[in-house]
């Protein structure tokens, strides 16, 4: 009968082309072990559902080759996710709502195991097998009445094309990080710390803004009054060449809480929401583990952070506002070494955004999770939660390291309804104004708590400023890697120092940068390991790019010289390198030069870009190559110094791209033992 609808076995060369290649996908989809080959699988199979439906539709045939290449980058994508997935595996069902609360629900929220990851990942495609296998079942079966058999093989056919969507759109996408993983490590060193934390050691208060600008404080020239942030440089430091780590939000905070630039954990970009972001569909779920590459989803569990190391010596640690590395799992911050965190896990423009209450890897949703229409509140919520935490803590006998991760002033800004237009001078201000007299709160708080001056107090932020701010006299912005992209505002402030801040009051001169936070508290709270036999006790198993500022503070010595200079990075590139070198070194390659910035100065601090886009948008298009320039002088970074000092620019080159070829043949700095 002509318009029999027939199965069709045969070894026709397209049908078998697209089996092999379905093969192939699997194949891949297991030896890769990457998110974005299971997405090329589901795509071929959305692909192979609608040719399945052309091939009935115009040769009244269904070919078995195609139904044998669906099924199996279906079953390499199912098998994938139940091995290699990396929560319980029912897919974007996994949705912030309001009053959730993580212990509630282990099932969606990363404490699959693998029978949990087996049952939901078998439940997500069961509609599609069962389309699929009752369009092969009917094709092959004979029917009395034809007219049914085409009926009912259009309607699965209908079928197995919605269905197929179904699964891209509820699929599982969480996946385990495929590469060298550091846990053996990172078990052995903090196994080593000694809890040596009591009474007499210091409390750790680090302040991160967001986005905040290097003239955004008054300290720093802004017209606009600061005085609580001031506080914290004019009873301390005051730095005016400190650089976060990287230009925007998640890899500066990886550096910051590892000392190691963030292209060595995968997080040299924005990390996104993995949540259910728009409803019912789950748009950012694979963002991470593509861009990010390796599955990441945030800041990898083996990491070592400064609050593990601070808890492993008996701190307690909370952390309280923006966290930003991860949203489940081994990317949660009370599971890298945070006690308490009260904030969000995203950042104050992302969908979903709500606060959360999280401890031991669970957390509760505070206020219900339309906290982007309005986030006046913000700043005096996260306030009087680390208010009372530190409260709490002055009551015991173990000293506190805590973090206070401000969303502000990051867009959208706000500001609560009693400081809504105080500055004159637009919501931006009025924000930071907020924020600084709710600072000035706390530390009155922690005086009257007896815990301030025996707090190391450090004031900095995580980039540059991007829609408002100010940079003062410095080139471009946030996501540059220019200087108004990283350099950034940083004061501490110890009043029970004995020294180690040198002369309080007054300023530093030379470089440092965000990496070399974490060996600087270590050194200046004394933590040692081994029994003691290691003191500035530090990971030996990988890479530390930071070095201890402790000198830096006590006497302004240069710490960033050409063995260990300035990385200014984006993504996997280094965009230019800095370090400061002596002007007599200078002048005796150079004999001639007289020039004032060498006699004047006995150290200069030179940054050289291999390659960086122009920053001036009329002319996007250009790029500046072989740029030299000398900072002391010229910290706006006006004038290419290249063909005064080529013997230098070449020197900054070779070591650029040593470090580059580095990083690359040993992407996470492992360190063999």
């Amino acid at each position: 009968m002509k318009n029999k609808i027939t199965l069709d076995t045969g070894r026709k060369v397209f049908p078998v082309i697209l089996m092999v290649l379905g093969i192939g996908i699997m194949l891949a989809t297991w030896i890769v072990r990457l998110n974005i080959v299971a997405v090329v699988g589901v795509a071929y199979c959305c692909i192979m559902s609608a040719v399945i439906a052309l091939t009935l539709i115009i040769k009244k045939k269904v070919y078995a080759p195609m139904i044998f290449g669906y099924a199996a980058a279906c079953i390499g994508i199912v098998i994938y996710y139940i091995i290699w997935g990396a929560d319980a595996g029912f897919g974007a069902f996994t949705s912030g709502l309001a009053g959730f609360h993580s212990a509630d629900h282990p099932w969606l929220t990363g404490e699959g195991n693998f029978g949990t990851r087996l049952l939901g990942n078998l439940l997500l495609i069961f509609p599609s097998a069962v389309a699929l296998w009752g369009l092969f079942f009917t094709a092959k079966k004979t029917f009395k009445k034809e007219w049914l058999k085409r009926f009912t093989s259009a309607v699965l056919c209908i079928a197995l094309v919605g269905t197929s969507i179904f699964y891209v759109l509820t699929m599982n996408m969480r996946s385990k990080p495929n590469t060298d993983r550091l846990w053996e490590g990172q078990d052995d060193y903090l196994n080593n710390v000694d809890k040596t934390a009591g009474s007499d050691s210091p409390n750790v208060l680090i302040i991160l803004m967001d986005d905040l600008g290097y003239g955004d404080v008054s300290l720093n020239g802004s017209i606009y009054s600061t005085p609580n942030i001031d506080s914290i440089g004019e009873n301390g430091l005051n730095f005016e060449n400190f650089y976060s780590s990287y230009s925007v939000c998640s890899p500066a905070r990886f550096a910051c809480l590892t000392g190691r630039y963030p292209y060595r954990g995968y997080a040299d970009n924005v990390i996104y929401p993995t949540v259910d972001t728009l409803s019912p569909f789950a748009s950012t779920r694979i963002f991470n583990s593509i861009e990010l590459g390796a599955n990441a989803d945030g800041m990898l569990g083996d990491e070592i952070t400064v609050a593990e190391t601070f808890k492993a010596a008996g701190y307690s640690t909370g952390i309280f506002g923006k966290w930003h590395l991860g949203d489940y799992g081994e990317y949660l911050p009370t599971n890298q070494g945070f006690d308490y965190f009260y904030g969000s896990h995203y950042v104050n423009d992302m969908t979903p955004f709500y606060h959360v209450r999280e401890e031991n890897g669970e957390y509760t949703i505070v206020h219900g999770t339309d906290e982007l229409k309005d986030q006046s509140m913000a700043t005096q919520w996260i306030h009087d939660e680390i208010s009372a935490w530190i409260s709490e803590q002055a009551q015991s006998d173990s000293p506190f390291f805590a973090m206070y991760t401000s969303p502000w002033p990051h867009a959208p800004v706000y500001a609560g309804d009693d400081y809504d237009g105080v500055s004159g001078m637009g919501t931006y201000v009025d924000c930071i104004t907020e924020f600084d007299t709710y600072l000035g709160i706390l530390f009155n708080t922690m005086e009257e708590l007896g815990v301030l001056e025996d707090t190391i107090i450090v004031f900095t932020s995580d980039n540059g400023p991007a829609l408002e701010g100010s940079v003062n006299e410095l080139r471009g912005g946030k996501y540059l890697a220019y200087e108004g992209g990283q350099k950034v505002p940083f004061m501490i402030r110890w009043d029970h120092s004995d020294g180690a801040l040198g002369e309080t009051g007054t300023v530093r001169t030379q470089s440092a940068t965000l990496v070399d936070l974490y060996p600087t508290l270590v050194e200046l709270c004394g933590i040692t390991g081994n029994g003691g036999s290691d003191v500035n006790y530090m990971p030996a198993d990988r890479v530390i790019d930071g070095v201890s500022m402790a000198q830096l503070l006590k006497n302004d010595t240069v710490i960033h010289t050409s063995g260990h200079p300035i990385l200014h990075m984006k993504r996997e590139d280094i965009k230019a390198i800095q370090y400061t070198v002596s002007t007599e070194s200078v002048m005796q390659q150079y004999p001639d030069y007289t020039y004032d910035v060498l006699t004047d100065n006995d150290y200069v601090t030179f940054k050289y870009f291999d390659r960086i886009q122009n920053d001036n948008s009329a002319f996007f298009d250009k790029y500046r190559n072989n740029w030299l320039h000398i900072l002391t002088d010229d910290s706006g970074e006006n004038y290419n110094r290249t063909t005064v000092y080529p013997e230098i620019a070449d020197e900054m080159n070779e070591r650029l791209q040593e470090i580059q070829k580095d990083f690359k043949e040993n992407r996470r700095g492992i360190i063999e033992r």
